[in-house]
């Protein structure tokens, strides 16, 4: 049997390294690096988890009323030339008192803002839009304008000095979380041009309007998601996605009666702010 001659040994000692060194950052980039990824991801959540064993923040209720309005724009007020609108106006109360009783840095708001608005309904009829209405305006029609980037920034109220020099037609929160998260929503231009018809001489000024114009419930019917964000006097930041079907219609007319007015049950661990790491 013949033994194999190496004519260059040193020049195979190279290559054996220079393999060596290829295998061992393919054997990282593709082994060790998932098992650290999926070790450093496993522990992030136990984290997490820890972080939000108890939460600080919670949805405590949800109040909705929802209307109608008639706009008239003839220049006589001969009710011959009307825009119809559906509005519905929101209040969201914050409990952060289950946790911790007393106000403290952790569970007072430094800083609140909503984004990552979206408005689905089931059709397009309309222009729609939400945003923050006066809490002093809760039930009455009020025209909203659009959001700025899609997001509402309140301002927030630290002591009854700044309450009482407040403009509370501009985003407004408390830091003790004690009013709610105002908010309106508008479908305006539903209808146009409406006039009433020669065998009436009134209108509703309501959600009856809806039905006299021949609106279909089910085609303004509309649901909201946005984000809720809260960064408290510790610097630490909380999230909650708001899924919101408002819901127009029931068993009893629903806004056809005149206006829809509910408080959605907010029990259990979906309505927790959630604490981001």
């Amino acid at each position: 049997m013949k033994k194999i001659k190496i004519r260059n040994e040193r020049l195979l000692f190279v290559i054996l390294i220079i393999v060596l060194f290829f295998t061992c950052i393919l054997l990282y980039q593709f082994v060790f690096v998932n098992i650290f990824q999926r070790d450093s991801f496993a522990n992030e959540m136990i984290e997490i988890a820890d972080e939000n064993e108890e939460s600080i923040f919670n949805i405590q209720r949800i109040l909705l009323y929802s209307s109608a309005n008639a706009i008239d724009n003839s220049e006589n007020r001969s009710l011959q030339d009307m825009s119809i609108c559906q509005y519905s106006d929101i209040s969201i109360y914050i409990d952060n008192t289950s946790t911790i009783s007393e106000l403290t840095n952790e569970n007072t708001v430094k800083q609140l803002y909503i984004d990552d608005i979206d408005i689905t309904t089931n059709s397009d009829i309309g222009k729609k839009v939400l945003n923050y209405k006066n809490p002093l305006d809760f039930g009455k029609y009020k025209l909203l304008k659009d959001t700025t980037n899609n997001r509402i920034d309140f301002n927030i109220i630290n002591n009854n000095e700044e309450n009482e020099n407040n403009d509370y037609s501009n985003p407004t929160f408390y830091t003790d979380c004690s009013n709610p998260i105002s908010l309106g929503y508008l479908n305006k231009d539903i209808v146009t041009n409406y006039s009433v018809s020669e065998n009436s001489s009134s209108i509703s000024f309501n959600g009856k309007v809806l039905q006299e114009a021949n609106v279909n419930i089910d085609d303004i019917n509309y649901s909201l998601s946005f984000k809720i964000h809260i960064v408290n006097n510790l610097n630490q930041k909380f999230l909650y996605n708001m899924k919101l079907d408002v819901g127009l219609n029931d068993d009893d007319g629903g806004i056809y009666k005149g206006y829809v007015y509910r408080e959605k049950n907010t029990s259990g661990n979906e309505f927790r702010f959630f604490k981001e790491i």
